[in-house]
């Protein structure tokens, strides 16, 4: 058996096989903290800043250990990659006979079912979602996984997806007539009999919570679990130790109803009338709430004119459909799937209306087409730490930023991790020289009107001095889109040809893979662009953050559980906001630096790093790179990039 130091060697069975590997020492002493963990079966929590390679330091101990791993991803992006590329690179270098596989949630595998109803009803907005069934159907008669990420005709938010897709509510589980052909099930199978199993974070605690996607089956044979991009457990799991009620989900039921109708009992008329009735409620529910997006807690809601009579007629509508549904329901097992899913919403919406325990708010979600009703819990350290404290196994946590100068009491107390080992290790990369962080002299308190304005004429000179190649990373939508009309004047006026991408004008793949290929272009993000993303080489040279990251105080979940923390007399500024700020910046700041051989400039336009006392805490936490207040400066660092690259 191969140990951890021939493993990691320059010569060794690692180098051998992985392009480019070179031998790190963080990367050597995370990988035997995470042997050691996985030995004695304990919790780990491992910080590895970039280029540290936390891949290979948990997946080499996790493999020469042997027995059953989880590892749970952040995103179905990594899931793919240690799917694809790393895990089988990793374990061909090793020569462990181990069993791979990879698990999504159901949402993620093409339904016989689903799709059969979907051709039998016939009834699509137009004429792409025709051709997008057709090519599912024909992937479905062809795929022995039914992945729809291996269908690269049909776009990952096609429409048509809603409808070929089952989801823990419309499953119809063993009385499904393709019960035995089914893409979800034969995932599920071939991960109980693997080694090696990659989830996702969504997944796992879906299932953990809701005992539906196939992962309860798995943990208790399981002796580790690995948490990859860690820093995002503690919103997902507050997402599943909460309950939510969508109208998506609600029209969703008067939909599948509608369809259940038409294929079980056309000849009973007052079902699908009640269907379109409940879509109708389900749809002025959202229209009480004129804005395009935005977060409430209940109370400054409940008065809001037409909320409560809306709510009131969804529910009553909600109540028709299921009694129609009930006396149908005989009649197929679509149809009885239908009204046990109806009982349930009804169920959970007569809940969301009753008083919460005060560890617990209530709020609402407003997005461009739905509505969510929302009962989050204020902390989710006691549920997740009885989760992870049922069975004897490792749990390892990993991230690039999991603490706030090396101190990581904000993370543990998040999950209730408090006695958990923990370690972090320094990125290997000459951030010294490799890169500059500039914060310019002249900017106003983010609070002034014309706070984007400042940040936009600021960044120009910079943006010119490295050609484009720059990432502008924004705290909010409206400063991004308001950054990008000012952008697109002052390119004009000045005669500057740089193209100018932006969030939402397409998929978050297609805009990087076109930001690639440009070479000077100047890509606009918020939330999503902040993290996940990996340009590595002369295309980005660039990153420019807005505004610290702090979140809205308004936000109702926030609010929540800043005053609870005030309450029992802690400090929630300097105990919840400021670390969670610094980890999101660290975040955003991770963009800039993703090779040895890269250079570049992180601009960070907020003048309270240096205004506010809290501010030293803050730059203290992020890579030690040059500083420097001057635009000369800045301009003459890009002038060393140029000349570097042209030698």
């Amino acid at each position: 058996m191969v140990d951890i130091e021939v493993a990691f060697s320059p010569d060794g069975p690692l180098a051998a096989v992985i392009p480019g590997f070179r031998a790190r020492t963080q990367q050597i002493e995370m990988a035997r903290a995470v042997h050691e963990a996985i030995a004695n079966q304990t919790t780990l929590i491992a910080e590895a800043g970039t280029g540290t390679g936390k891949t290979l330091a948990y997946l080499t101990p996790a493999l020469l250990h042997g027995g059953k791993v989880i590892i749970s991803t952040g995103t179905k992006n990594l899931q793919d990659q240690l799917f694809h590329r790393d895990l089988p690179a990793v374990r061909g270098a090793l020569g462990v006979p181990a069993i791979i596989a990879l698990l999504k949630g159901r949402a993620n595998y093409v339904c016989h079912y689903h799709l059969e109803r979907a051709r039998e009803d016939g009834r699509f907005m137009n004429r792409e979602d025709v051709v997008h069934l057709e090519q599912v159907r024909v992937f479905a008669e062809h795929s022995k996984t039914g992945d729809k990420a291996e269908l690269s005709g049909v776009p990952e938010d096609a429409p048509i997806w809603r409808y070929v897709t089952s989801s823990r509510d419309n499953c119809l589980g063993s009385d499904c007539p393709h019960h035995k052909q089914c893409f979800v099930l034969e995932a599920r199978k071939k991960a109980m009999e693997a080694d090696i199993i990659v989830v996702n974070h969504h997944l796992f605690f879906a299932d953990v919570w809701l005992r539906d996607e196939g992962v309860a089956e798995l943990l208790p044979a399981c002796n580790t679990v690995v948490f990859d991009e860690a820093h995002q457990l503690p919103e997902t799991a507050g997402l599943f130790f909460g309950v939510t009620i969508s109208t998506g989900q609600i029209i969703e039921l008067a939909r599948d109803a509608r369809m259940e109708a038409v294929a079980g009992c056309k000849d009973y008329l007052p079902l699908p009338d009640a269907a379109v009735a409940l879509d109708k409620a389900a749809r002025d529910l959202r229209l009480v709430f004129q804005e395009d997006s935005g977060r409430w807690a209940l109370d400054k809601v409940a008065q809001r004119d037409g909320y409560s009579d809306a709510l009131d007629a969804c529910e009553l509508a909600l109540q028709t459909l299921n009694q129609h549904l009930e006396s149908q329901a005989q009649r197929s097992p679509g149809l009885e799937s239908v009204w046990q899913r109806g009982v349930e919403i009804a169920t959970l919406l007569a809940k969301w209306q009753q008083p919460v325990p005060a560890d617990s708010v209530r709020w609402i979600e407003a997005f461009s087409h739905a509505l969510t009703l929302n009962t989050t819990p204020l902390s989710v350290a006691d549920i997740f730490t009885k989760q992870i404290e049922d069975n004897a196994r490792a749990w390892i946590f990993t991230s690039a930023t999991l603490s706030v100068k090396g101190d990581f009491s904000h993370y543990r107390s998040q999950l209730g991790l408090l006695n958990s080992a923990s370690q972090s290790w320094e990125s290997p990369f000459e951030y010294a020289s490799q890169a500059m962080f500039y914060l310019p002299s002249n900017i106003p308190e983010p609070n002034t009107p014309n706070y984007t304005k400042a940040v936009v004429e600021a960044a120009l000179p910079l943006i010119k001095a490295s050609g484009g190649r720059a990432f502008m990373l924004f705290t909010a939508l409206r400063a991004m889109r308001e950054a990008r009309d000012l952008l697109t004047a002052a390119f004009e006026a000045q005669q500057l040809d740089y193209p100018i991408l932006m969030q939402g004008d397409s998929s978050r793949t297609e805009l990087l893979t076109r930001f690639r290929e440009l070479g000077n272009a100047v890509l606009l993000g918020s939330q999503s662009f902040w993290e996940g993303i990996d340009v590595k080489g002369e295309a980005l040279s660039l990153v420019i953050i807005d505004k610290l990251p702090f979140s809205p105080p308004d936000d109702p979940v926030l609010a929540a559980r800043l005053q609870q923390i005030n309450q029992n007399g802690g400090n929630a500024f300097m105990e919840y906001q400021l670390p969670h700020a610094v980890i999101t910046l660290k975040q955003g700041a991770g963009r800039l630096i993703r090779d040895e051989t890269d250079h570049g400039v992180l601009m960070i336009c907020d003048p309270r790093l240096v205004t506010k006392p809290y501010g030293r805490r803050i730059w203290q936490s992020l890579p030690p790179m040059k500083r420097s207040r001057i635009e000369g400066e800045v301009v003459a660092f890009f002038e060393q990039i140029r000349h570097l690259s042209d030698e």
